[in-house]
């Protein structure tokens, strides 16, 4: 069995991880352990993350993360997502103190929220939240108005989550994030969020090649 850490952002991650990815995983030989590095949650930063990353090596056959590009505090400017990920990559390389070994250590940044996943079938708010059919169709129409739900954000009061937030608010509801997230995502289903998210599945597959 491989043993893999990956660094979550929130509990939101946390529970995504254990609810779709852990037992896919684990069918393959792959025992995966989501580790918050800051506890609660918060503004994340390479800062932060790499050193965290760095030192999980020394217990896992591979490291890897889960975080937002949105959550990122303070971004150099213009910088893109696979910067970024390019960025916190070299990072947990000087953070490593130690003779070179076969550990992957590699960095995943979501495009842009977790959230967007969940655009992958808005029918499924429906059957775990209980939204109506009028606001199902707005998610829809969101969905439908953009390439794949990984492309979903359009400035800080239109990301993924701010726009299902503002969708339950309209409707006199609340968006538990910990727990409509993950529940959403696993009535959705693993393969149906790869199919329409491919850097998701990019990752997914890089995994499962471990």
């Amino acid at each position: 069995m491989k043993r893999v850490a990956i660094a979550v952002e929130g509990e939101t991650e946390e529970e995504f991880v254990k609810q779709l990815l852990s037992p896919h995983l684990a069918d393959q030989g792959i025992l995966v352990d989501p580790i918050k590095p800051w506890g609660r949650g918060g503004k994340i930063s390479v800062d932060r993350l790499a050193p965290h990353m760095a030192m999980l090596s020394w217990n896992y056959d591979a490291v890897t993360s889960l975080v937002d590009f949105y959550g990122f505090g303070r971004p150099q400017p213009g910088e893109t997502i696979d910067d970024l990920t390019a960025r916190i990559d070299a990072a947990i390389g000087n953070h490593s103190r130690r003779e070179p070994r076969v550990t992957p250590q590699f960095a995943y940044v979501q495009q842009y929220e977790l959230e967007a996943l969940l655009f992958s079938d808005p029918s499924s708010f429906g059957v775990i939240a209980g939204l109506p059919a009028s606001a199902l169709e707005t998610l829809g129409q969101i969905a439908g108005g953009h390439g794949t739900p990984e492309d979903i954000n359009d400035g800080a009061t239109t990301a993924p989550s701010k726009r299902v937030e503002r969708c339950f608010k309209d409707h006199r509801m609340r968006y538990e994030k910990r727990l409509h997230g993950p529940a959403i995502a696993k009535a959705i289903g693993l393969a149906s969020i790869r199919e329409a998210c491919p850097r998701f599945d990019g990752w997914v597959a890089r995994l499962e090649a471990l």
